[in-house]
């Protein structure tokens, strides 16, 4: 098995009401996704079968919908809900998920707030 192989997603952007104050879950703000996918990619490369990898097209639509649904206070719970996600294909061993929130309610200029999670098969 070769465990460097890796499907990576960058700046998916989802709209959504996430946050721990009022105002964030009344006006809603954008959020950005970065998702890093560790599987073995040799039998989806030799065979040139979609069936073998992870379709990322579908997967990105997969994580925009679990942004855009059930909002909730932490970023933290929003990026183990794509983990889970991620974890249901049964090629994944690993995976990275960040989720940044550039228009976080911070007093102070920042460029962005983001966290990751990396999460695992037992």
């Amino acid at each position: 098995m070769n465990f460097a192989d890796e499907i990576t997603l960058t700046g998916l952007r989802a709209f959504a009401y996430h946050g721990a104050l009022p105002e964030e879950r009344e006006t809603g703000q954008e959020f950005v996704i970065d998702v890093r996918v560790m599987l073995d990619l040799s039998a989806a490369s030799s065979s040139d079968d979609l069936e073998k990898t992870v379709h990322y097209g579908v997967l990105a639509e997969q994580v925009v919908a679990a942004v855009e649904s059930n909002p909730v206070d932490l970023i933290e719970t929003v990026a183990q809900r794509i983990a889970d996600i991620v974890l249901e294909y049964p090629q994944v061993t690993l995976t990275w998920v960040t989720v940044h929130k550039p228009n976080a309610p911070i007093t102070v200029p920042f460029a962005d707030v983001s966290v990751t999670i990396a999460r695992g098969r037992s």
